[in-house]
Order: structure tokens, then sequence, then C-alpha cells
């Protein structure tokens, strides 16, 4: 739905519920009841109506961005969060991720960094709600190095929201697997794959282990068995496919799990094999781990 036309239904419904309030007294028989209930209603049709002028009021403040949201004018809206943050200086998060996701949308993957070091300075605790775009955009930037030392840094000495934890030490150990330590990223995917309490960050980590990081490992046998009882615990608690995919569809508008789609749909198919014949199945994973191989090579 279009956002004026949200806006011109917030006006209507503000309308009525005045007239209700001043005509109530008209439609009830009984003057002393209908003053009673006049009393009752009043507050109640008072505080919804003020509700509602401040849900107004804060569309039609809003309206430019979410005029540009609705478009998907991404260099527009950048132009104008860049006003909003730079020049006000309103560094607050909504429009710093807003901005970031903006200029991930564009692949303008410096000013993300640019962005992330003037928030740092005007108020850090914004980075800190922020970590997993800033830390994705240098992963998606072939800076693997780099988002490795941010998101140990992160994890080390920031505050982070209770739901970015898990979060944060997966992409820890999807940097690590991008740069070549191996090591390090066994160590976080096998704790991930076998205490998570996330489906998906389970049902990857596992995935990972058993087609990535099995074959490089010294404790070939401890990463696919975690890689297994990762991959069960996530097959108990979904059962099937379709509620693996309907998790996967809650974080569509998530831009640290839209860059990691494809290993997301990868895994779901290694977690849930179409075919159930053991050669069937072999071959699945065979072939998966072929094309996360080639894929990874390729990021």
């Amino acid at each position: 739905m279009k956002f004026k036309y949200l806006i011109i239904a917030f006006s209507i419904l503000i309308v009525l519920f005045l007239l209700t309030t001043a005509l109530l007294p008209m439609f009830v028989p009984g003057s002393v009841y209908a003053e009673n209930l006049r009393n009752v209603a009043s507050p109640l049709l008072f505080f919804i109506s003020a509700i509602l002028i401040c849900l107004g009021i804060y569309f039609l403040i809003n309206y430019r961005l979410f005029l540009l949201l609705e478009r998907e004018d991404w260099p527009a809206l950048a132009y104008y969060l860049e006003q909003k943050i730079f020049v006000k200086n309103k560094f607050n998060s909504r429009y710093v991720k807003l901005l970031a996701s903006s200029y991930m949308v564009i692949s303008d993957y410096q000013s993300v960094i640019k962005l992330e070091n003037n928030a740092f300075l005007a108020k850090r605790s914004v980075v800190e709600k922020n970590v997993l775009i800033f830390g994705a955009a240098r992963v998606i930037s072939g800076d693997y190095k780099g988002a490795v030392t941010f998101f140990k840094i992160h994890l080390e000495k920031s505050k982070l929201r209770k739901q970015d934890v898990e979060w944060v030490h997966w992409f820890y150990g999807f940097s690590c697997l991008l740069e070549s330590a191996f090591d390090k990223a066994e160590k976080e995917f096998m704790f991930m794959a076998v205490s998570s309490k996330d489906a998906i960050i389970a049902g990857i980590s596992a995935y990972f282990l058993a087609n990535n990081l099995a074959g490089k490992s010294l404790r070939r046998l401890d990463c696919l068995a975690a890689a297994e009882t990762g991959r069960n615990r996530v097959v108990k608690a979904l059962k099937k496919i379709k509620r693996w995919k309907k998790e996967v569809k809650k974080t569509e508008t998530e831009i640290h799990v839209a860059i990691i789609r494809k290993y997301v749909n990868e895994a779901g198919k290694w977690i849930f094999p179409e075919n159930s014949s053991n050669q069937d199945s072999s071959n699945q994973d065979s072939s998966n781990q072929a094309s996360s191989n080639q894929v990874l090579e390729k990021t």
C-alpha cells in the first residue's frame, strides 16, 4: 500500500473517532445514560484520536523518506539521509541503518566504512547496534582480513544487542573461513552448530562444517560429528524444508542475511534433501560441496 494512502486512511479514522465522540449522545436514548456513556467513552476515544494524530504527523514529517523507500530510489535516499546525518548531525540508529543499507544496495562499500567511522566518533552505540551491516560491507567488498578484525573487536569490546550476538559470532567464523583461517572458522561453526538457538545459524554452520571445513580439518571426524548434530537439531526443530523457508523469509529484509542467501538456500537443501535414498542424498551433498567451494573461491 502506498504511504499516501496510509496517511489518508489515518486522517479518515481521526475524523470518524472525533465525530463519534461528539455525536454519541444523539444516538443513545435517555439523557442520563447517554451522558454516562459519553463520560466513559470520551477519554478512550480521545486517547485513540491522539495516537492517530501523532501517527499522521509522523507520516507527514517523514513523507519524503517513505516516498523514496517506496520508489526504491537508493541514490536519492542515500542523498536524503546524508543531509539528515552529516549536515543536521542526526546520528540515530534508524537513519544510520537505512543509509548503510542504501550504500550496500548500490555497492558503495567505502561510503559504508566512512559512515561507520563518523558514527563511531559521534555516537558509538549506533555502530554497536549496526555491527552486522558494517561488518557485512567488509565481507561483500572482499576485505576479509578487515572483517575478521572488525567482528573480533566488537565481540570482545562492544555491548552487542542480544539478538545480534550469535550472528556476529557466525560472521566472525565466516570471515575467518574466507580469510583461510580454517581452525578459527571451525571453532566458531562447531560451537554454533551444536548450541545455537537460531535454526538458520545452526543449519548453515553445520553445512559449512560438512561441506567446506571437514576436508581441511585435522579433526575431520569431530567436524562431521558436529555437522551431523547441527543438522539433526534443525530437522528435529523444523521437521520440513517448508518451515526452514518460513524461518528464512522472516529474515529477508536483513542485509546481513541477504548477502549469504545462496548459502542459506544450499544449506536448506542439504539439511532437507528432496530424495530419500542414500545414493541420491550422497550425490546431492557432493554437488552442494562443489558448488559451495566454487562460490567461496569467487567471493
